[in-house]
């Protein structure tokens, strides 16, 4: 069944490589855990970074490896041997598999099958929403799914577009389980819930005892955003989206109504009236207007299809061999670093022939950060300084070094995940006046901080400071989205100290 709606044509210039997250390894990354083998990163999250490696035989798989925080907590450690256990009796065609484990370790870290395809936030957020049709048979693959979770004793807890990949063949759903093992840290012993807000159920907000129907409700908010790019209760940082999810109705003015149905029944406040795994297949069924729902060829639209398949045969970053150590290689090093800083030429530019940059990344000290920020005499060395980020609707920015990295998976310092909006996490915000100097001696000693922020309608011209546990950055809007474009995204100017 080709779903509905009219043909898309396959730009000229495919943006599949936006959905390619693999990206080579650097020197934070190991190079083998668990006797595999890493060949690239392919995202981070909030448990932990994610690594493409292969099996033995050559199967590829992906591999994570948990946070140094987590790792920490023994009773995390044990909550995750027994989750793992219980997650590799999954078995499921619309899953990714947990092939391999090791809790003990010193970082815990464990292995399922790789899915060669975007994962659903990314898939919108670059070529916007599905199809009615499409969105039908994704969310009848994603039920199947749960339906072999279910049927292992495993509640997902922390279902939502990152968690779903859209593969040639289906949707498979991924880290299923895992986010229980997080529930007895000393993290969530500290007032913390696991599970994204937008996606939560609300006995989830109230923090009741999980069940497999906060699945199903995380499931029809799934739907509205694969169908809108939306989310029915808001999203982001909003403080007002678990009042949302507690007190309102869902906001489904512009889901399509061959949905709505279906997403009205998953949305029920009272967990007992919500559908079933095998319910919801049917619902989708009833919904669809082919004689039944369709997995392969044609499931997606074209311009989905066709970075899916790309994405399959996108060769990997070679994983770069450390140089060989000689004194020759040395000096030349030695020489080549004087006669760039004596002829005025960026560090970036020898640093270039090893590693890979980010585009519009200059070298530390080099340029201004846009607008006329000029950096205080004082202020510590610049990390990085980048003069254009595009941040298109749906991506985020981590500020970690190297570089800046524009990315979908977990949650990034700075995101556009929602319309109308820069949205911030693990952060604090401040937003400068007009005549504050844009400095980091400015970032560090204004105390205006926001934990929770939302910036909407923002200007360019616009400066504001973020501050993680690591990094402190002073970022300058050089472009805003235009409503009357296609493409919505927002151009940064962003200069990084370390904290």
């Amino acid at each position: 069944m080709t779903p509905d709606g009219p043909t898309e044509a396959v730009p000229t210039q495919p943006r599949w490589a936006e959905l390619a997250a693999h990206r080579p390894l650097q020197a934070d990354d190991p190079r083998e855990v668990g006797g595999y083998r890493l060949r690239a990163c392919l995202g981070e999250g909030g448990m932990g970074r994610v690594y493409l490696s292969n099996t033995p035989g050559g199967r590829p798989i992906a591999l994570k490896v948990i946070r140094a925080e987590y790792a920490a907590d023994p009773a995390f450690r044990r909550r995750f041997e027994q989750e793992v256990a219980t997650a590799q009796r999954v078995q499921g065609l619309y899953t990714a598999p947990v092939i391999d484990a090791n809790p003990h370790s010193e970082q815990p870290w464990l292995a399922t099958a790789y899915v060669a395809g975007p994962s659903l936030q990314q898939a919108v957020g670059v070529y916007g929403p599905l199809p009615a049709e499409s969105v039908l048979i994704l969310v009848a693959g994603v039920a199947e799914a749960l339906q072999s979770i279910h049927a292992a004793n495993v509640v997902h807890r922390d279902l939502k577009p990152s968690n779903v990949i859209l593969a040639a063949d289906g949707p498979r759903v991924i880290d299923f389980g895992i986010a229980r093992a997080v529930d007895t840290t000393s993290v969530t012993q500290a007032g913390i819930r696991v599970g994204t807000p937008a996606f939560m159920a609300p006995e989830q907000v109230r923090g009741q005892p999980a069940t497999p129907a906060l699945d199903i409700f995380a499931l029809g908010s799934l739907a509205v955003y694969a169908a809108t790019g939306e989310l029915p209760f808001g999203g982001g940082l909003d403080p007002a989206v678990p009042y949302r999810i507690l007190e309102e109705e869902p906001d489904l003015a512009t889901c399509p109504p061959q949905l709505r149905e279906l997403v009205t029944r998953c949305l029920a406040k009272d967990p007992r009236q919500r559908p079933s795994p095998v319910q919801v297949i049917e619902l989708c069924r009833q919904a669809s207007t082919g004689t039944q729902l369709h997995m392969g060829d044609g499931w997606l639209p074209p311009a989905v299809a066709a970075a899916v398949s790309r994405i399959a045969v996108t060769p990997v970053p070679p994983v770069p061999r450390p140089p060989k150590r000689s004194r020759f290689r040395v000096a030349a090093a030695v020489g080549m670093a004087a006669l760039a800083i004596g002829s005025g030429v960026g560090a970036a530019a020898i640093a270039g022939a090893f590693d890979e940059k980010t585009p519009g990344q200059s070298t530390p000290g080099t340029s201004a950060a846009g607008g006329g920020s000029k950096a205080n005499s004082d202020d510590p060395e610049v990390l990085t300084r980048v003069d254009a980020v595009d941040l298109a609707l749906g991506n985020g920015v981590n500020l970690a070094e190297p570089t800046t990295m524009v990315r979908w998976e977990g949650s990034p310092d700075i995101a556009h995940i929602y319309d109308n909006g820069i949205s911030f996490s693990n952060a604090e915000v401040v937003l400068l006046d007009d005549d504050q100097t844009g400095d980091h001696r400015t970032c560090v000693t204004d105390t205006r901080y926001a934990l929770t922020t939302k910036f909407d309608d923002v200007v360019v011209g616009t400066k504001f400071c973020v501050l993680t546990a690591q990094r402190v950055a002073l970022v300058e809007v050089k472009k805003a989205p235009d409503p009357g474009e296609r493409s919505q995204y927002y151009q940064l100017a962003i200069t990084i100290w370390r904290a």
